[in-house]
């Protein structure tokens, strides 16, 4: 948001930060407890270190109902381990409803060293997220994590043009495109450009 500010950017944007600390308190939830998301559906909490996508889905919910429908919605987020098992710290995993969006923000991606891969939204995995409590349940045991995080998400969005951006966004040591290591802004430089192209 702060080079869109700095740029002088034509479009509107709305920016939502959902965060989530993950602490042990007398409050935290549990494994088996049922929450209520903001669009109203429930979730079953199967594993507490998966609480980053419950707020962020809160957070789809708000940019999707809360005024005008948006043009597209995009969310960036450090979500899964699963993403870096899958595709390495040089590569965000890129989820999305629409192939056109997908592409642009791939394109973007390759124009300047800022890649991502195209993930599927496989919808034989959806089951995997049902529960016998709830109408979902917030992360799975097993593989394909990376997938079935983006297809929790994806529930949030309804018809509206979405990408799921999970990445890792930390660098060991220098390396590519990253001239240092630490936290490396992964995705920012793509999405800048794919946001200077949007017509």
């Amino acid at each position: 948001m702060y080079w869109a500010a700095r740029s002088g950017l034509k479009q509107a944007i709305d920016a939502y930060l959902p965060l989530a600390e993950n602490a042990i308190s007398g409050i935290s939830f549990r494994p088996s407890d049922v929450l209520t998301a903001r669009n109203g559906m429930t979730v079953e909490i199967h594993n507490t270190d998966a609480e980053g996508r419950l707020v962020l889905g809160d957070a789809l919910d708000v940019a999707v109902t809360n005024k005008e429908k948006p043009r597209y919605v995009i969310d960036v987020a450090t979500l899964t381990g699963a993403i870096k098992v899958a595709l390495g710290s040089q590569l965000a995993g890129l989820f999305s409803n629409d192939p056109k969006l997908a592409a642009g923000i791939a394109t973007a991606g390759q124009a300047v060293g800022d890649l991502t891969w195209t993930m599927p939204l496989f919808q034989r995995y959806r089951s995997a997220t049902s529960s016998n409590f709830a109408d979902m349940v917030n992360a799975i045991d097993g593989f394909g994590g990376a997938v079935t995080a983006a297809l929790f998400l994806e529930k949030f969005v309804k018809d509206v043009p979405w990408a799921h951006l999970d990445i890792y966004a930390w660098k060991d040591s220098a390396e590519g495109a990253w001239l240092e290591g630490g936290g490396s802004g992964q995705s920012i430089a793509c999405l800048s450009v794919w946001l200077q192209n949007l017509k």
